[in-house]
């Protein structure tokens, strides 16, 4: 097993064509033995935080789309957030990042936190899943940065890819979504 890649991003690569998975930035917020745990940062759904949870609107402008945080789950929701204590996170994934508790109580929660970003569904691998989709390449992995989280956009996986450096990445990072529009 890899060192645990837990505040790490998976930039999926050019061979992972699983359309869930298609150009995807994920952020791994659990890994272990037992498995892993991770939030898609650029699937931004149509339905805005406000539409489909306005008890959540203390946390997030009120025109912040949920984001689609992966096939599994769906119907749950789990907010990120960067915190001004991360010890007042349920759970820090890197630096100040981190969720808020599930029971919080939100307008207290909006008071510790400085941004939040609301995901419906995650990713998660079974045992040892991950680190064969890592050997077989279907991952790049990359350092996260807090802007990943809050500000990531259609174009984040571009983004991150030309930060790798490299021409190899530059190059990938200009691939079309559809190659057969080259």
């Amino acid at each position: 097993m890899h060192d645990s890649l837990k505040g790490r991003l998976l930039v999926a690569g050019a061979d992972l064509l699983d359309p869930n998975f298609r150009r995807t930035v994920v952020l791994v917020t659990e890994h272990d033995e037992e498995g892993a745990v991770g939030l898609i940062l650029n699937r931004p759904a149509e339905t805005t935080v406000v539409e489909a949870v306005p008890g959540l609107s203390p946390l997030v402008d009120a025109d912040e789309p949920v984001y689609v945080g992966g096939p599994v789950d769906q119907q749950s929701l789990l907010v990120l957030a960067e915190f001004d204590d991360p010890d007042d996170s349920a759970s820090t994934v890197f630096d100040d990042v981190g969720f808020v508790r599930g029971d919080a109580d939100i307008a207290l929660a909006a008071g510790m936190t400085r941004r939040a970003r609301v995901f419906a569904g995650y990713a998660g691998w079974s045992a040892g899943q991950l680190d064969d989709e890592l050997e077989a390449d279907g991952w790049i992995l990359a350092q996260a940065e807090r802007e990943d989280v809050f500000e990531a956009g259609e174009e984040l996986w571009a983004d991150v890819l030309r930060r790798q450096g490299g021409s190899y990445y530059r190059l990938l990072a200009t691939m079309p979504a559809d190659p057969s529009l080259n």
